[in-house]
């Protein structure tokens, strides 16, 4: 059965690529698995005010099932926003949960975990600013999705036995959270009965559907160093030209929502951030710049106190 979710923070699956991870995560060993600070009283009133406003949000749709994405660690370096992401779906008492992939640290395997929304908003590196974009699946593609999310034994035969946090995104040998989302919106929309393969088959139709995660440009020297030293990064899945080149697929929100948009051009983006001061709304597909700030048509929310 699926395992609920602790308070203590389980490392999230994020690609925690070159300076984050070659230089003071390793020179002290891993430190995936706590945070590095705890919450301040008001750092936790503004992370739970953002928190609200996504909230609200969700209030506003039908959708059985919405794909959300977090920003984790600073990976700005690598163009990337978003590490995590999670479908979502409301319990029986109307309460939005995320199930997700978690590496558990005291046990050293990935596991999946149900967390509710303030948990999953609040679990951010940095409690100073964040991002959040949410995506509703809507009609059949959601009803699809919100049954195979469900389906527990489903859901955990997905799970790979490894984790890797820049998993090759068509391997078998590991996985990271993102790609377990897009194995099980493949089971779903794919229409894959069950079975031992499944995992591959799941990957197969993802090739066939057109899903094609960018290319992540890595620092050869730091990605180098970390995969001999930590735990949650590897290089060997990923095929030799694609090492040589320093190009990795790996799956991340951004390739799972350009996924979700191409399967279902109807489906509608609302993106979130926070600086501290002040919580930015925008609905589409154009990013919130750098920085969180906002442009004509943004929502703009007083935050803090």
């Amino acid at each position: 059965m699926l395992r609920a979710w602790r308070r203590r923070r389980a490392a999230p699956l994020v690609l925690a690529l070159g300076a984050a991870l070659a230089g003071p995560a390793l020179a002290g060993g891993p430190v995936f698995c706590d945070r590095s600070q705890p919450l301040t009283a008001p750092e936790q009133a503004r992370l739970l005010q953002f928190t609200g406003v996504v909230r609200a949000a969700l209030a506003g749709t039908a959708a059985p099932v919405v794909l959300i994405s977090r920003a984790g660690l600073d990976l700005s370096r690598f163009g990337i926003r978003y590490s995590h992401a999670a479908l979502a779906w409301r319990d029986e008492q109307g309460a939005w949960q995320a199930r997700q992939l978690y590496y558990a640290c005291d046990e050293g395997r990935p596991r999946l975990y149900d967390q509710g929304l303030a948990g999953f908003v609040t679990g951010v590196d940095d409690p100073s600013q964040g991002y959040v974009s949410i995506v509703p699946l809507t009609g059949e593609a959601g009803e699809q999705a919100r049954a195979a999310l469900l389906d527990a034994p489903r859901a955990l035969r997905l799970l790979a036995a490894r984790y890797s946090a820049n998993a090759y995104a068509f391997g078998l040998d590991y996985q990271n959270c993102n790609q377990w989302v897009a194995e099980l919106l493949a089971t779903a929309w794919g229409g894959l009965p069950e079975g031992d393969d499944l995992r591959a088959r799941a990957q197969r139709w993802l090739r066939a559907a057109g899903y094609a995660p960018a290319p992540v440009n890595v620092d050869s020297h730091g990605l180098m160093f970390a995969a001999g030293f930590v735990p949650l990064i590897h290089l060997r899945d990923h095929p030799e030209d694609d090492r040589y080149a320093m190009r990795l697929r790996v799956s991340l929100p951004a390739s799972l929502e350009a996924f979700v948009r191409q399967r279902l051009p109807e489906a509608q983006r609302t993106e979130f951030c926070h600086d501290g001061r002040q919580v930015v709304v925008r609905s589409g597909w154009t990013p919130i710049a750098d920085g969180c700030r906002a442009a004509a048509g943004d929502r703009v929310l007083p935050i803090g106190g």
